[in-house]
């Protein structure tokens, strides 16, 4: 599983993530976000997992939001890859990646959000889904 390290704060490992652009789907944006932080063009191996996670925005990231935005609804996509790839990072957002087995990932990851993803995925892995 791949991970990368936010620029601020330092420390902060996480998956691909970011934000709807006025009038996008949620599928269209998580294909936009994996090519703008990893350099990966979308495809059919683009799945939905159809969950996600409702959080409120913490500290760190407020300025990012408008004033009256307090919580934020994550959608949860999975790029199934044949093997590991070279990523083209951006520099503004990630300091470096690193790709992981699914355990260490799990225990890497700083997001409670991603590390339910991450479970979700090994749940539905492990029952053939």
């Amino acid at each position: 599983m791949l991970l990368m390290e936010r620029t601020r704060p330092h420390g902060f490992w996480q998956s691909v993530t970011g934000s709807l652009e006025w009038d996008e789907t949620v599928a269209a944006a998580a294909a936009r976000e994996l090519r703008e932080e990893t350099g990966l063009w979308a495809d059919h191996r683009l799945i939905s997992l159809n969950k996600g996670a409702r959080f409120p925005i913490v500290s760190p990231w407020r300025a990012r939001y408008a004033p009256n935005v307090r919580f934020n609804q994550e959608h949860w996509f999975l790029y199934e890859l044949p093997a590991r790839r070279t990523i083209t990072l951006n520099a503004a957002e990630h300091r470096q990646y690193r790709w992981f087995p699914a355990r260490e990932a799990l225990r890497r990851a700083t997001s409670w959000a991603n590390r339910s993803a991450i479970r979700h995925w090994m749940a539905k892995r492990q029952l053939g889904a």
